[in-house]
């Protein structure tokens, strides 16, 4: 959708006030049609193979979310469970990073933080089974945010693949999903 806008110019630095504030609005109102269908549609490519495990990534991303959501975590925390591994479909060996940079115009510093340094504060549980140092996540022992992470990891993590646990559909979240990615955004950080 352009409003039958389009700009006269051809590089950015060209570009008046005038034009950027056009063209933001434009976006935005875009993106609010875009934004949760892609996100969905994304997270559905974690259905399918277990790749060993008792079950597939959706499955575990759901499970993560169920046990936070019963659990009473905030809304945005149980969005960040659903969403935590969402990356693996994208960037397999930096899934962490993907889904905190997903997340974190949504969310709290500290759950942007966690789901940055999950998959370090995960390594808990077998780096040391693949001869690397199970004790890595204590080079982040010094953030405000470490215990928050531990926490995450053992009890929407690495407890979340159980294939008779009762946890919810990915269309239970939706209403969640869509109030925190309609709802504010912290400020644009490059």
């Amino acid at each position: 959708m352009t409003d039958g806008f389009t700009v006269s110019w051809t590089q950015m630095s060209e570009g008046t006030r005038e034009d950027y504030v056009r063209l933001d609005r434009l976006y935005r109102d875009h993106t609010a049609g875009e934004l949760l269908g892609n996100l969905l549609t994304t997270f559905r490519l974690l259905e399918g193979p277990t790749l060993g495990y008792p079950i597939d990534r959706a499955r575990h991303s759901r499970q993560s979310a169920t046990r936070a959501l019963r659990n009473g975590e905030p809304g945005e925390f149980v969005v960040a469970a659903l969403f935590h591994d969402i990356g693996d479909v994208l960037a397999p060996d930096n899934h962490s990073a993907v889904a905190a940079d997903i997340l974190e115009p949504y969310v709290s510093e500290e759950t942007a933080w966690v789901i940055r340094h999950h998959g370090l504060f995960q390594g808990y549980y077998y780096f040391h089974h693949l001869g690397g140092d199970r004790d890595a996540r204590e080079r982040c022992a010094a953030s405000p945010h470490y215990d928050r992470c531990v926490d995450f990891c053992a009890s929407y993590d690495q407890n979340c693949f159980d294939p008779h646990h009762d946890d919810l559909s990915l269309e239970d979240f939706a209403p969640l999903v869509e109030e925190i990615f309609t709802g504010p955004t912290r400020e644009y950080r490059a």
